[in-house]
């Protein structure tokens, strides 16, 4: 069966939300062991290696990139700095609050959207949105009233706020600077843009590194991340920004703390009971603004 344009976008943000999740499992299990900065770098380093291979195995011409090139600057930096501050983030708070926090994007995406592209979005969509945000501070702050209250958002969670507002803007952005590239070269362009970005940005902590003295472990969860989570997801995601509106699109992201709680039970990363009902109201949220019509 051939699937229709958003059907296609859907099934792509779907593999986006399982691979994504894997990245706060894993990056968990290292982000004590390298610099958030060095871990980047390496990760967008492999993921450019893979690009290009592609683009030379399936015949991609990439010279369009360097027309416009500050594009993938702008782009690269964007995903950046979400995952900079995401493994910084990892080393002071749990995988299900940071994926918890990942999750306000799609309320965060479809204000972009209005703002960058002017493109509308509904009350009713507007309202589901706010509902998944709702759950999102639920995990947030730990089922904990007094800190609702006081607004008392931990220190890794603020960190990698700004690293989901980033994000957010990354399909409004793209739309509004990619014309003239395809699928391909805008997700090339983005990771190169990255590399670039983030290499300034940890170059003390990458010239200090001894990387023949780190883990196994810490290698293979690199060359997951530069290749399943850099390379596959950027494509994915820049496959699904034509087929999908921004709120849609990001609403897979409610998908994300889902697969990080069934990630951790069999290593014992558990949460409070009366946390995982945030996580319940994030799944309805996905639920309702997929039968939603509007955008």
């Amino acid at each position: 069966m051939i699937l229709d344009r958003e059907a296609q976008g859907h099934a792509a943000m779907l593999a986006f939300s399982a691979l994504v999740s894997f990245s706060f499992s894993f990056g968990h299990l290292i982000a004590a062991e390298i610099s958030a900065g060095v871990l980047t770098a390496v990760r967008f380093a492999i993921a450019l290696v893979v690009m290009v291979g592609l683009a030379v195995v399936l015949r991609q011409p990439l010279a369009p990139l360097f027309h416009r090139a500050w594009r993938w600057m702008i782009l690269g930096g964007l995903m950046a700095i979400y995952f900079i501050t995401m493994f910084e983030a990892l080393q002071i708070t749990s995988p299900v609050a940071t994926a918890a926090v990942f999750t306000l994007t799609p309320f965060i995406a479809a204000s972009l959207g209005w703002l960058i592209l002017r493109q509308p979005t509904s009350p009713g969509t507007l309202s589901i949105l706010g509902l998944g945000g709702v759950g999102s501070l639920w995990v947030i702050f730990r089922a904990d009233i007094d800190r609702v209250l006081a607004f008392d958002i931990g220190p890794g969670e603020a960190i990698f706020m700004l690293g989901a507002v980033c994000h957010a803007a990354v399909p409004a952005v793209s739309r509004r600077l990619s014309d003239g590239a395809t699928t391909f070269q805008v997700a090339t362009g983005s990771v190169a843009g990255a590399l670039v970005v983030t290499s300034i940005y940890s170059l003390p902590d990458l010239l200090e590194t001894d990387f023949s003295a780190l883990r196994p472990l810490v290698w293979v969860v690199a060359l997951y991340l530069g290749v399943i989570t850099t390379a596959l997801t950027f494509f994915l995601l820049q496959f699904a920004v034509p087929r999908l509106g921004p709120g849609k699109l990001m609403a897979y992201t409610y998908l994300v703390p889902c697969w990080v709680v069934l990630q951790g039970l069999p290593l014992g990363q558990t949460e409070p009971i009366i946390v995982y009902g945030g996580v319940g109201l994030t799944l309805c949220a996905m639920v309702l603004l997929l039968r939603t019509k509007a955008s």
